[in-house]
């Protein structure tokens, strides 16, 4: 079967029935460095159960949003919203306690610590042990950490990580490394999942399988995926909406197929012919 056709018939299948609340709301948010406007009053929504890609051409905007959604950034202006509730007070490293959990495009993993251990970190985002407890290991801390390592041997095992589960991470390939952190990140039990440029550095075939595991991860594990990404037909094949940028605006947003059709999208990829 040819990309052509996988995409084709990704895009046949009808997406998945939102609910009438959009999971997460992004409400005229711009963001300015040092008089440079990267974002520009961005609004879209995003609903359960939906992948949206968000496309662009370098220096679109895309990180700096995904930066603003994992609050490694704040907004200038605007607000974001996920059910219903401004995410703006929280800092980066309590984003993961409402469900927000990402990867990022150069992998930030512990390079020295082996990829169970990578992956556990992602889990004990979502624990309430403390350093006291820990150290006296009370009962209700060894029933958490048997319960996180079943969860973690559960996600090693999904994607296909359990030959490598006590290997360093430093000294897998790229493209393992890639799995490595969206096993930590799914280990938080996200209700959005952040995925910036999955498939950077991977050939044709992995491409597809990625596409493929993104579409499980939204289907058995129930979460909703933000998916920025510079391949097209990843993009294109398995979201169901997609949002445009281009120099910090909205240039398009709606389905895949009304967006490669756009002219400001079209003219933001190809340039003017007439020019």
């Amino acid at each position: 079967m040819t990309q052509a056709q996988r995409a084709s018939g990704a895009n046949d299948r009808l997406a998945p029935i939102a609910s009438s609340a959009p999971l997460l709301q992004v409400r005229d948010v711009s963001v300015v460095f040092g008089g440079i406007i990267a974002l520009n009053g961005i609004t879209f929504d995003m609903q359960k159960g939906h992948i949206l890609g968000l496309i662009g051409p370098n220096g679109a905007g895309k990180t700096t949003l995904f930066n603003c959604l994992s609050r490694l950034y704040q907004p200038s202006k605007g607000d974001i919203l996920m059910e219903g509730q401004s995410i703006l007070t929280r800092p980066a490293h309590k984003i993961s306690e409402i469900g927000i959990g990402r990867t990022f495009q150069n992998v930030a993993l512990f390079p020295n610590l082996t990829v169970r251990d990578n992956v556990r970190v992602g889990k004990h985002a979502r624990t309430n042990s403390d350093i006291i407890s820990d150290s006296l290991k009370l009962p209700w801390v060894r029933a958490g950490e048997a319960a996180i390592n079943k969860d973690v041997n559960d996600i090693l095992g999904y994607l296909n990580l359990h030959d490598v589960a006590d290997t360093v991470v430093s000294g897998l390939p790229f493209g393992t490394q890639k799995r490595v952190e969206l096993a930590r990140a799914l280990a938080a039990e996200p209700k959005i999942l952040l995925l910036d440029e999955p498939a950077g550095g991977l050939n044709h075939e992995e491409v597809y399988i990625l596409g493929d595991l993104i579409r499980r991860i939204r289907d058995e594990r129930d979460v909703t995926v933000l998916l920025v990404e510079h391949h097209m037909g990843l993009v294109m094949s398995i979201a169901d909406h997609v949002v445009a940028l281009n120099f910090g605006k909205k240039l398009a947003e709606g389905t895949p197929s009304a967006v490669q059709k756009d002219p400001a999208v079209i003219k933001a990829y190809l340039g003017d012919k007439d020019s």
